[in-house]
């Protein structure tokens, strides 16, 4: 499953917003109804996982803690608390509860990012914050994928 594209869209009063026809695609070709929303970990955004992409990372999470590690527990507990279950409507749209809304910063205008298996749902700001300058993400590229001499074209 690979999501792609860089998608801006409006939610109404009550916090409803479509998710683009693009991704429902997606959704729709996998046979997946049911997703998972969560505020990401280090940035100020929402990430919506297909059911199955989260059931796999809780999987490996929970393989790499122990249960019986109070911290441990602490981590999980947490990160698993802060979900919400998210059904489509007959119309393509999901709800933004309040909560979402205001720890995502979002006031209507959202943007829609496709991120391989994720999809990352952000508040829509003059400051363009999920990405960096031209320039700085050139050299950013360069100096990680230009580390291996023998990569073809």
């Amino acid at each position: 499953m690979r999501f792609l594209g860089n998608i801006e869209a409006k939610t109404d009063a009550k916090g409803r917003v479509f998710l683009p026809a693009v991704f429902r695609k997606v959704l729709q070709t996998e046979g997946v109804e049911q997703l998972v929303i969560r505020k990401d970990v280090h940035e100020k955004c929402l990430v919506l996982y297909p059911e199955t992409v989260w059931v796999e990372q809780m999987e490996s999470m929970r393989s790499r803690l122990n249960r019986w590690n109070r911290q441990h527990q602490q981590i999980f507990r947490q990160y698993v608390s802060e979900v919400e279950s998210v059904v489509l409507d007959a119309n393509g749209r999901f709800l933004l509860s309040k909560r979402l809304l205001e720890v995502a910063g979002i006031d209507q205008m959202v943007r829609f990012i496709g991120v391989g298996n994720t999809i990352e749902i952000w508040a829509v700001t003059d400051d363009d914050k999920p990405f960096m300058a031209e320039e700085d993400f050139g050299k950013a590229l360069e100096s990680i994928m230009g580390k291996d001499d023998n990569i073809a074209f």
